[in-house]
């Protein structure tokens, strides 16, 4: 946790940004994996940790704009609970570590909110994506489950945002903490690697350096030598000479604040002629984007500048032809580059994902494109100083979509099918790291962790 002051300064800013009503904030519950007893890793909302700071389940939180009042309910353990847990501080000791008073019974939380309700108070609830917190909505507002997305306060979903998106110097040093882990993770796993190994061994490597360091995985390890998969956590293929490792996976820190790296790497000491003249173009996209970071640009003009310089290296290739701008405008190069460049990062790998991409990553002036491809993008909007996001090009081959648009003849005039299907069984890669956006430039988050094929081929010996 931070320091106290941090907390009520964030609470006491969401009060004057919502202005009136109560901001209700449900924390998460301990969820059985197979049975009751035998839960799920717990995690914290990432918003009630923001404003409220307390890791732990069976919590929830009110904020009373009118009444300047804040309010945590939750109960203490039993001694059935301290039997199996051991003794745990009480609430209120916990409470008074995010700035907060006043301590009330879980049991006390329905008639609270059902008597605001009936003395005409708004009630702001941020969109609920966990179950048991819908049905307790339902229990609490009267809305039904169906409705609750739609029904959420835009009122607090922007005060959320408008604090969030910005990152203060406390928050800023513990995702270093988290990018220092995740590329230790990463050189670990680019320096194990070997043929005849498993990729469920080089993910259980660096999973557990994750845990090692006081954290966990920040999402899922997606760690392949089927790279075109963008996301995926199969792990039960053996790494074979010739193929490359795409691995993409973070640490999380145990204030929950993440990293998102991803490093691509050959299972042999070198790369190959045709996987270095790829890797060399994704590379040459990442470096061009980062180095054109600052505030005021557009992040889906920085998104479009990645693609058209992807295409370039293609067209190189002999993989794309023809008029490349106007081949990005209408999207052909979507077939190699199919999301988009990145995404705001934090307590969250996605950040504030679950408030809406249309309120995190755009803005009344910047909306979502609906070509494919594009409509990945997650940020778009211009960059401000404070926002912390992740630049991630790729170049894949996917060969369900190679064949569907090989079928349709999709922009023939601008891709080489013929070239295209001798990188049928390529697989893909992808390059990624985060940034911070500062007052006049950017700063590349944590120690530099080796990138350029020299420095990837010596760690691999």
């Amino acid at each position: 946790m931070f320091q106290p002051s941090i907390y009520q300064a964030r609470r006491e800013r969401l009060k004057k940004d919502l202005k009136s009503g109560l901001a209700l904030f449900l924390g998460n519950n301990e969820l059985g994996m197979n049975y009751a007893g035998n839960t799920y890793h717990f995690r914290q909302d990432s918003n009630f940790l923001y404003f409220f700071g307390l890791d732990k389940p069976g919590l929830a939180a009110v904020i009373d704009v009118d009444n300047d009042r804040e309010i945590i309910f939750g109960d203490d353990l039993s001694i059935e609970d301290v039997v199996w847990m051991g003794a745990q501080p009480r609430l209120k000791t916990l409470a008074e570590q995010a700035g907060l008073r006043e301590v009330l019974p879980s049991r006390r939380l329905s008639a609270f909110v059902k008597k605001a309700r009936r003395a005409g108070q708004a009630v702001h609830f941020l969109p609920p994506y966990r179950h048991d917190n819908m049905l307790l909505l339902k229990d609490l507002l009267n809305i039904p489950v169906a409705r609750q997305k739609s029904a959420a306060s835009e009122a607090l979903i922007r005060a959320v945002v408008a604090q969030r998106s910005y990152k203060s110097a406390e928050e800023v040093a513990d995702m270093e903490r988290a990018v220092n882990v995740t590329g230790a993770m990463h050189i670990a796993a680019m320096k194990a690697a070997r043929a005849g190994q498993t990729e469920a061994e080089l993910a259980g490597l660096v999973q557990g350096m994750a845990v090692s360091a006081g954290g966990n995985l920040s999402y899922p390890v997606i760690l392949s030598v089927q790279g075109q998969i963008l996301h995926n956590h199969y792990h039960g293929n053996t790494l074979q000479p010739g193929q490359m490792v795409l691995g993409d996976f973070g640490a999380e820190t145990a204030s929950h604040y993440a990293g998102d790296i991803t490093r691509t790497f050959p299972v042999d000491r070198r790369f190959t002629p045709k996987q270095r003249a790829i890797y060399e173009i994704v590379l040459d996209a990442e470096v061009g984007a980062i180095a054109s970071l600052k505030p005021g640009i557009l992040y889906r003009d920085v998104h479009l500048a990645a693609a058209r310089r992807i295409a370039e290296g293609l067209k190189t290739l002999g993989l794309m032809q023809g008029n490349l701008d106007e081949a990005v405008a209408q999207g052909a190069h979507a077939l190699f580059f199919p999301h988009g460049l990145g995404h705001k990062i934090g307590l969250d790998v996605h950040d504030m994902e679950d408030l809406g991409e249309k309120y995190v990553g755009y803005s009344d002036a910047v909306t979502r494109s609906a070509q494919f491809g594009t409509a990945y993008l997650r940020l778009a909007r211009a960059l401000e100083p404070g926002f912390v996001l992740t630049v991630e090009p790729g170049i894949y081959f996917i060969p369900q979509l190679i064949d569907q648009w090989r079928r349709k003849n999709l922009f023939a005039e601008f891709i080489n099918y013929q070239t295209v299907a001798k990188y049928r069984n390529f697989g893909g890669i992808r390059i990624e790291d985060n940034v911070l956006i500062t007052e006049k430039s950017h700063r590349i988050l944590g120690d530099p962790i080796p990138k350029t094929v020299a420095e990837v081929e010596a760690l691999r010996g």
